[in-house]
C-alpha cells in the first residue's frame, strides 16, 4: 500500500511517501511544498491546492494521511492552518483518494510508544524505521513521513484485530 503522509501548514507543507506491506516500511519520496510569505492567502490556498493534486496524480497513493490541527496559543494561524488542511483533503477527494487523519498524540504513540515524544525522539525513529542513513530535512518532510508510518502500523492493527 503507498501511503502519502501530510503535515499541513500553508507556509510549508510536508510531506512523505512511504510503501507499507504490513511488515515493512520503504521510503519512496518525501519533501515540500511552498507557498510565498506575500502572495495573497486565497492564492496560497489554490498554489497548495494545485500542488497537492500534482503530488498525488505523480504518486498515485492508495490513501493520504494527515494530522489533526493542533494549536496552543495563536487562533489566526490554527484557523489559517485549517483553511490548508480542508484544501489538502479536498485534493485527495477530487483524486478518490481515502483520507485518514490521525492526531499529533496518535502519531507520537505509534512512532515512539510514547506520546509526548519531543522532536528529536521522533527524527530518529523515522529514520530506523524507514532504514535511512540519515534524517530527513526539513523538518516537515519528516513529520511528514511520521504521519504515514503512523497510518500503516494504524492499519496494520486494525489488520490484525480483523483476523480474530
Amino acid at each position: 500500500m503507498k501511503i502519502l503522509g501530510i503535515d499541513p501548514g500553508y507556509a510549508i507543507v510536508g510531506y512523505g511517501l512511504i510503501e507499507h506491506n504490513l511488515t515493512r516500511f520503504t521510503p519512496l519520496d518525501c519533501g515540500v511544498l511552498t507557498t510565498p510569505q506575500n502572495m495573497a492567502f486565497p492564492k496560497r490556498l489554490k498554489s497548495l491546492y494545485d500542488a497537492a493534486s500534482l503530488l498525488i496524480a505523480q504518486h498515485k497513493p492508495d490513501v493520504l494521511a494527515i494530522e489533526t490541527l493542533f494549536f496552543n496559543t495563536n487562533v489566526t494561524t490554527a484557523i489559517a492552518v485549517g483553511h490548508a488542511r480542508g484544501v489538502l483533503i479536498l485534493a485527495a477527494e477530487n483524486a478518490s483518494v481515502p483520507v485518514f487523519e490521525y492526531t499529533p498524540l496518535q502519531i507520537k504513540q505509534a512512532i515512539t510508544g510514547y506520546g509526548r515524544a519531543d522532536k528529536q525522539q521522533m527524527q530518529q525513529m523515522v529514520k530506523m524505521l524507514l532504514g535511512l542513513a540519515v534524517v530527513p530535512k526539513p523538518d516537515d518532510a519528516a513529520d511528514a513521513l511520521a504521519v504515514a508510518i503512523c497510518h500503516g502500523q494504524s492499519y496494520k492493527l486494525n489488520q490484525k484485530m480483523g483476523e480474530r
